[in-house]
This record gives structure tokens, sequence and C-alpha cells, in this order.
């Protein structure tokens, strides 16, 4: 099993931007079982969506509500994947979760944090 910790939410004016950090830890085999590490998003009354995922291979996937405007990255040094997010808009508006594949469908989350984004 893994652990996941998210950070770097806030409350931000439109058009600002932000950083999410996902801290990964757990035992070595674990960490590097992962096949994909991905944000995911929930608004009041609405399901979890995603956001943005990386594979172990490094391609990316981006919903198309934030190409352009967010950017996943991972350091793998420091076992950390990261959710830049630009030009940010009110519709943006949620909780943000990190979210760990590892083989067999096993998914492990985060704790979410707030992102607020005011017009």
């Amino acid at each position: 099993q893994v652990q996941l910790v998210e950070s770097g939410g806030g409350l931000v004016q439109a058009g600002g931007s932000l950083r999410l950090s996902c801290a990964v830890s757990g035992s070595i085999r674990s960490i590097f079982s992962i096949n994909a590490m991905g944000w995911y998003r929930q608004a009041p009354g609405k399901q979890r969506e995603l956001v943005a995922a990386i594979t172990r291979g490094g391609s990316t996937n981006y919903a198309d509500s934030v190409k352009g405007r967010f950017t996943i990255s991972r350091d793998n040094a420091n076992y950390t994947v990261y959710l830049q997010m630009n030009s940010l808009k009110p519709e943006d508006t949620a909780v943000y979760y990190c979210n760990a594949d590892l083989p067999g469908g096993t998914g492990w989350w985060g704790q979410g944090t707030q992102v607020t984004v005011s017009s």
C-alpha cells in the first residue's frame, strides 16, 4: 500500500495560479509498483472526475476543460506528483484528490485539498 498527502490548495482569484503537490510514501516495493498517478476533483453535488494523469512511462492525459491551463508532472527522486494550475476559473473550484493506480486495479487516495477560485 501507499500513502498520499496533498497540499497546495487555497483561495485564489480568477486568472491566478496554484501548484498542488502529492507526496507519496510507503515501501519502495509499493511505490515502484504504481502504474499511474492522477489528479481528480469533485465539486459539490458532482461526481469525482479525472483532471490529469501520468503513467509510469511518462505519458500524460488531461480533461478537455483544463488542457492548456494545467500541467501534471512528477519528481521521481522525491516521490512527488504536481499539478500546476494556471488561468484558474471559478468552475475549477473543487476538492482535488491525488490517486495512485496499482496492479490489480487497486486505487489509493489522498485526503484531498480544497481549491476555491473567486470571481
